[in-house]
C-alpha cells in the first residue's frame, strides 16, 4: 500500500488541492492526514487562500481514501461537516515490516513518544508546521518525521509532504 501524508492544511483551498493533487498523481492508495484540518488557530496568520467551506468539499470528495488524526485546531464541530472519522488522537500503521505512529504532535511529540515503539519504528507527527525527518536521539533508533505545513510552513521549510511504501518513508517537497 502507498501512502501520502500531509498535515497542517489548515483551511487553505489552493494547498488542500495540491495535496490531493499529489496523492492522485503518486497513485496512492491512502491520504493520511495528521490534522488541522480546517481552521488557522489563534497562533498562526491567516493562510492566503483561507476557504474552509472549499477545503471541506475537496476533502470530502475524497473521503474513502482519508485517514486522519485531530489536531489542535479540530474541533466535534468539523467532525460533523467532514465525511471521514477526524477524532482520534493517533493511529498505528504497518507498512512492510515497518510500524508507524501517527499523530498531530501536541500530546506525543519526538520529546514525548509514545511507549512501545522501538527501534526502527517511525514516529509521524504535524503541528510544529517545520518539515523534518531524523533518528530521535531521546530513544532508542526511533525515527521522527513531520511533512511540515504546505500552507503555514515555518523555520524556512518547503511545503512538504512524507511518502510511504513497502515500510519505507520518505520526505518530498511539492
Amino acid at each position: 500500500m502507498k501512502i501520502l501524508a500531509a498535515s497542517d492544511i489548515h483551511g487553505d483551498s489552493y494547498w488542500a488541492s495540491a495535496v490531493i493533487e499529489k496523492f492522485h498523481e503518486t497513485g496512492s492508495d491512502k491520504l493520511l492526514l495528521l490534522g488541522d484540518l480546517l481552521y488557522h488557530g489563534p497562533r498562526n496568520n491567516l493562510p492566503e487562500n483561507y476557504n474552509p467551506g472549499k477545503v471541506i468539499a475537496l476533502l470530502n470528495a475524497e473521503a474513502g481514501n482519508i485517514l486522519a488524526v485531530r489536531g489542535n485546531c479540530d474541533t466535534e464541530v468539523d467532525q460533523m461537516v467532514l465525511k471521514f472519522p477526524i477524532m482520534a488522537d493517533y493511529i498505528y500503521l504497518v507498512s512492510g515490516e515497518t510500524v508507524f505512529f501517527a499523530t498531530h504532535g501536541h500530546h506525543y511529540s519526538p520529546d514525548n513518544l509514545p511507549e512501545g515503539l522501538g527501534a526502527g519504528s517511525v514516529f509521524l507527527s504535524g503541528h510544529t508546521h517545520v518539515a523534518c525527518d531524523y533518528i530521535s536521539e531521546k530513544s532508542d533508533g526511533i525515527r521522527c518525521m513531520n511533512p511540515g505545513s504546505p500552507s503555514i510552513p515555518k523555520q524556512d521549510t518547503n511545503p512538504s509532504y512524507i511518502m510511504i511504501e513497502n515500510g519505507e518513508a520518505r520526505l518530498e517537497r511539492f
